[in-house]
């Protein structure tokens, strides 16, 4: 299974690319952070963040987009680019017909290292091991983006097989 992980964000989205299955070595295929200038209008940040996410999906060729799921912060403004972002994100996918995954950031920090209140140091700490890399993927988006594609391996690939097991076993 390969996905594309997205940690949205206006100003820094994380992209990352993980490559594997349950119970087998994970692999890191790209990661990197898109960036938009807050000098520009929101209008084309959008714009500029879709093409971009379009171009990794053309690139990478994942099988499942999964998308941190966004929550309320105290910055409203946070909040909404997040989400504007997150948006644009998962209308990419669809529009490539890829399915797409939403994890919170709890179960991913849970997901990567067993406490779903560890801190961004710690995520990225624990991703360095996992895919076994020399160093920590940096800024923290990018090291988020990567976890958020593990997490989808790790726990929403053996969902989607449950599901597909139970759904057979109804028809």
């Amino acid at each position: 299974m390969r996905v594309l992980g997205i940690d949205p964000g206006l100003t820094r989205c994380g992209v990352g690319v993980v490559e594997g299955d349950v119970g087998r070595p994970l692999r890191l295929v790209d990661v990197g952070v898109l960036r938009t200038s807050s000098d520009l209008p929101v209008a084309e940040r959008l714009v500029s963040i879709d093409r971009a996410i379009d171009a990794w999906i053309e690139e990478h060729r994942p099988d499942v987009v999964a998308v941190e799921r966004v929550f309320a912060r105290s910055d409203v403004s946070t909040v909404m680019g997040t989400a504007q972002a997150s948006g644009i994100a998962m209308a990419c996918a669809a529009r490539r017909g890829l399915a797409v995954a939403m994890h919170t950031p709890s179960e991913v920090k849970a997901a990567v290292s067993d406490n779903g209140r560890a801190d961004k140091a710690q995520v990225g700490l624990m991703v360095t091991r996992i895919l076994r890399l020399d160093h920590t993927p940096s800024p923290a988006d990018a090291a988020d983006a990567l976890a958020l594609a593990i997490t989808h391996i790790w726990r929403g690939g053996a969902q989607a097989r449950i599901e597909a097991a139970m759904s057979k076993a109804r028809a």
